[in-house]
C-alpha cells in the first residue's frame, strides 16, 4: 500500500536540496543535514540507494558529495518514491492472496488503481518544478549565492 513515510519525505527533500543548492562542487551530506535537519542515519542510506538507482551520482574524496545523475527536469518525484518504496521492502497488504472474494476482486484492484494514479501524478512533478517553487517561495539557494561571475 502506498503511504508517505518520513524516509520518503527526507529522500525527496535531499534530492531537491542537491538540485536547488548545487554549485560548482558536489553537495555534501552534512550540508543537507544542516539545511534540512534530516537525521544522518536516514540520509546516508537514502542517498546511497538513490546513487545505486541512478538518481544521484556519488563523488568520492575530501570535496566529494552528491550530484544529480540527470538534469533536474528529467528526475521526477515518482522516481524518488519508487527508490524509497523498494528500500522499505515492507510487506504490502494488497499482495496478500487471502481474504474474501470482494476483497480480492474488487477492493484490492481499486486500491492498486489508486496507487498507480498517484505514481503517475508524482511522475509529472519534476525536481525542476520543485526548484521553481522554492525560488518563488523566496528560499535562497546557497549554491547560486556562492557562484561568482566577476571577471
Amino acid at each position: 500500500m502506498f503511504r508517505v513515510s518520513k524516509k520518503m519525505l527526507f529522500a525527496i527533500e535531499a534530492v531537491l536540496d542537491i538540485a536547488y543548492h548545487a554549485g560548482s562542487e558536489p553537495v555534501q551530506s552534512r550540508e543537507i543535514t544542516r539545511r534540512q535537519g534530516i537525521p544522518r542515519r536516514y540520509l546516508e542510506q537514502a542517498l546511497q540507494n538513490l546513487v545505486r538507482e541512478g538518481v544521484l551520482i556519488g563523488v568520492r574524496g575530501p570535496r566529494g558529495g552528491y550530484r544529480l545523475a540527470r538534469e533536474r527536469r528529467r528526475i521526477s518525484v515518482g522516481d524518488i518514491v519508487r527508490v524509497v518504496r523498494a528500500m522499505d521492502g515492507s510487506e504490502d497488504p494488497l499482495e496478500d492472496v487471502g481474504g474474501s472474494n470482494l476483497g480480492r476482486e474488487v477492493i484490492r484492484p481499486m486500491w492498486l488503481e489508486l496507487q498507480q494514479s498517484v505514481l503517475v501524478s508524482l511522475d509529472e512533478i519534476t525536481i525542476d518544478s520543485l526548484c521553481t517553487r522554492a525560488d518563488e517561495a523566496g528560499i535562497v539557494s546557497e549554491g547560486r549565492r556562492n557562484l561568482d561571475f566577476t571577471i
